[in-house]
This record gives structure tokens, C-alpha cells and sequence, in this order.
């Protein structure tokens, strides 16, 4: 009998030992190192399924210049949201890994992604059988022909599967539940995710046959398994969200193949996901009267300009200590933009509570919302509403200055269509755009904001 061989991996990054030790070396975390069971891989007997019977290829040294630099086509998935996230679609060969909460939406994201296919598709699920698929698919999708179904946890299983089905695309769900016959230790390890990776990305790679995996998350909020998980494969993605609201974010938080600032918005409903092409429209909330404290900002997500809604409460402390609380926004900037509001413009905010929200459950760094979140603040503290159809987006600096912000053009346009009669920016910004049913008013300082609007 061979002997059983055990190695020592850190549960946070993934670093290996040969011994067990309180702490970890590389990401300094303690009581992370636990012993696992592995065994050397003997995989003569197994090789990575080929593509119409193509042959493998074997990699050679090219000069530079020789190198054909001509994209690939990418595979539309046919959802807006999803390619835009993508950065225009799927790349073939590439490996993806979606992760989220328990019960976000990930597995009905991607089971509406491959329904929606013309492409042959092969959904792998270690986590539910048949059956509980097809029940969510008639929701979504029931007429689609190109979407097979595997409900399988072992790989070499699933690789059989794959070399007689040959499949354009590959889902599974989900890389935790997945297990290899080369490595001992149980589901969802460390060394059996990396295992299980690492072949999933053979074949993408020598098949050219992209790969989509959903992974758990940790009470923290990070991808379960070791980090260099995420180094691994190509794109990561992030669905977010609460389960009391009904909105879902996607957003990238490594792309090599597109930009990591863009986003895209899901609404979950009872037939599956609804792309929300403009999500400005369900951020702004509609009421009949005005109320003090609201103020709008007109924000970037990556390529896409947003209007969201502030919301500021200002109210005398009840206690010694003044409450400060911000929702979807950096609680250490409301503080520095309320001693700017105290020393630059004389509004006495130290002896108040103020609490701060930002409408549709979503979080905003971007700076030009800064002189938007100032207006809330003021327009609640002296109680009078701000216009309606006001709307902000300049960065304030620790002087007063109001300091302009990039693409400011596209901002104004953006308020334009949505109806708003007035956007307040820096003056410093250099604007060219002439619009004709929106007025743009220029402000230099916090002292020029407070006289326009209280």
C-alpha cells in the first residue's frame, strides 16, 4: 500500500508547508494552516479531451512582430448586462469565475445565460439534480435546444462527458463541489479546488472552449478556497446585492480581457433576472411633495453615467457624542466633508447627528458625489427642500474648492434626458457641450453653493 502522503495549506491564501505553525508566513493570518491528504497525480491514463478531433498543440517561441495580433471573436451571451461586465462578450478559452452570496442569484444568472445561448452548452451542477434545474428553467426559458444538463462532481467524469458532447461552452456549478481521483482529500479542500481548476483550465485553453464557474463566498465576503484561485483564472466577477431588495449588481473585479469599472444591474423577478437598461429611472425615487434632505448626483459606473439619490438626516444629539452614520458611503468623508461645512461655510454640525443613505441599496466612491451629499446635508439642517430638478456632480476639496471631475459632458447629458432643469459643476471644469434644455451653473466654492441653495 503506497504511502499516505499529507502537506500543510494556509485556508486564507493558499501557501503550502511542511509542518503545521500558528501563523501564516505570506498573508500573516493565524489558525489558518491545516493538514490535507494528497496524493502524487498519475494522470498517464488520462488526457484532456480534444475539439473535432483536433490535435494538441505544441507551444514554440515567435518574435514579437510575428505574432498575429487580430481579436478573437467573442461569443455574445446575448445579455446586455452580462457582455457589458464582460467587456463584450465571452472570450473563447477563457475561464471565469462568479461568486456571491447564498442565494444572490448566481446559478440563475448563469442558467439564463445558458438558455439564452444559440451555442451548444453543457451546465454542469454538483449542487442540484436535474429535475430542480428543469423547474427553473421553465421559469426563464423553457423553449431552448441547446442547453445540456449534467448533474456530476468528479472530473474525470465530466470530461468523458464533455469529449462525447463536444460543447461550445462550459458552465459549472460550482468549483467547490467538483473533486478529482488524483487528489485524496475531500470536496471543496484547498488542494482539491486547485486540482480541479487547474485541469478546467487545461481544457479551455488547448480546446479554446470557454468555462464559466460559480464559486462560494466566505463570511467575509471573499471567494472560499485559497487566493490564488483567483490569480488562476481569468476574469472574476462579483454578484451582489441584498435579498430584501430586488436589485442585483454585477460588477468585475479582475478582467484581463475589459475594464473592472463596469457594472451591470439585474432586477430579480419571479421569471428570472430583468436586465435595467437605465438604471438612473430606479434610483431616483418619485414623490408627489418635496422633502428636505434629498439631493441628486450624477455619477460614473465605469462607461455608464448614473443619477442616484442622497439622502441626509440632520437632527440635534440626544446624547454627548454626535451620531455619525453613512449607508453606501465613506463614513470617513462624511466626516471630513462635515468639518469643511464647519470651518469653511460656519454651519455648526459638531453638536449634530447626521446620518447618510444612498437610495437603491448600492455603494458610490465616486467623488463628484461629494457636492451632492453637501446639499443633503444642508438642505435637511436648515429644512428647507432642494428644487427637484437640481441635480450635482463636482468633488469638494478640504479648502471649500469645488474641484472639477473627469467626463463631466457625459454627466450633463445624462440629467439632460432625465428632465433635470439645473446641474451644478466646478468652475474649473472645461465644458464645450452647449446644451439646450438643461442650465449648467458654475461654482467655485462652498460659500457659492450655500448662497444658491439656502
Amino acid at each position: 500500500m503506497a504511502k499516505v502522503k499529507t502537506t500543510f495549506f494556509c485556508q486564507s491564501c493558499g501557501a503550502q508547508y511542511a509542518k503545521w505553525q500558528g501563523q501564516c508566513n505570506s498573508c500573516k493570518a493565524w489558525n489558518t494552516i491545516v493538514e490535507e491528504v494528497i496524493q502524487a497525480p498519475e494522470k498517464s491514463d488520462w488526457k484532456i479531451p480534444t475539439k473535432g478531433g483536433a490535435t494538441k498543440r505544441t507551444s514554440k517561441p515567435l518574435l514579437i512582430n510575428e505574432i498575429d495580433a487580430s481579436q478573437e471573436a467573442r461569443l455574445d451571451t446575448f445579455d446586455q448586462e452580462f457582455n457589458r461586465v464582460l467587456g463584450g462578450g465571452i472570450v473563447p478559452g477563457s475561464l471565469t469565475l462568479l461568486g456571491g452570496e447564498p442565494g444572490i442569484g448566481k446559478s440563475t444568472l448563469l442558467l439564463q445565460v445558458a438558455l439564452k445561448l444559440p451555442y451548444k452548452t453543457l451546465y454542469v451542477s454538483g449542487e442540484e439534480s436535474q429535475k430542480q434545474i428543469k423547474m427553473r428553467a421553465e421559469r426563464i426559458n423553457p423553449n431552448n435546444s441547446n442547453c445540456y444538463i449534467l448533474t456530476e462532481t468528479k472530473t474525470q467524469n465530466i470530461f468523458k462527458q464533455i469529449e462525447d458532447l463536444q460543447p461550445d461552452i462550459v458552465i459549472v456549478d460550482s468549483i467547490q463541489t467538483l473533486h478529482s481521483d488524483y487528489i485524496e482529500s475531500s470536496s471543496g479542500s484547498i488542494s482539491q479546488i486547485k486540482e480541479c481548476t487547474t485541469e478546467l483550465i487545461k481544457y479551455a485553453k488547448e480546446t479554446s472552449t470557454p468555462v464559466v464557474l460559480i464559486g462560494h463566498i466566505t463570511k467575509d465576503g471573499h471567494i472560499a478556497g485559497p487566493k490564488i484561485l483567483e490569480h488562476m483564472v481569468d476574469t472574476v466577477l462579483q454578484f451582489e446585492g441584498d435579498r430584501n431588495h430586488v436589485f442585483r449588481i454585477l460588477r468585475a473585479n479582475k478582467n484581463r480581457f475589459g475594464s473592472t469599472n463596469e457594472l451591470g444591474i439585474y432586477e430579480m423577478q419571479g421569471s428570472g433576472l430583468r436586465e435595467v437598461s437605465n438604471p438612473s429611472e430606479i434610483l431616483i425615487s418619485k414623490k408627489d411633495e418635496e422633502l428636505s434632505g434629498n439631493a441628486v448626483a450624477a455619477t460614473l459606473e465605469g462607461m455608464r453615467p448614473l443619477m442616484i439619490e442622497v439622502q441626509a438626516l440632520v437632527s440635534t444629539a440626544v446624547y454627548g457624542t454626535p451620531q455619525r452614520s453613512a449607508t453606501g458611503f465613506n463614513a470617513k468623508r462624511l466626516n471630513m466633508l462635515l468639518a469643511v461645512l464647519e470651518k469653511r461655510a460656519g454651519f455648526r454640525l459638531g453638536a449634530k447627528d447626521v446620518f447618510l443613505n444612498i437610495t437603491g441599496g448600492i455603494t458610490v466612491d465616486d467623488p463628484a458625489i461629494d457636492l451632492a451629499v453637501v446639499a443633503a446635508i444642508l438642505s435637511s439642517n436648515e429644512d428647507e427642500a432642494l428644487a427637484k430638478d437640481y441635480c450635482f456632480a463636482a468633488e469638494v476639496g478640504l479648502s471649500g474648492e469645488i474641484r472639477p471631475v473627469q467626463r463631466v459632458e457625459q454627466r450633463i447629458l445624462e440629467a439632460e434626458k432625465l428632465g433635470f432643469s439645473t446641474i451644478f459643476v466646478s468652475k474649473y471644469n472645461k465644458i464645450s457641450l452647449k446644451p439646450k434644455a438643461i442650465k449648467i451653473q458654475l461654482i467655485s466654492k462652498i460659500e457659492d453653493l450655500v448662497d444658491l441653495i439656502v
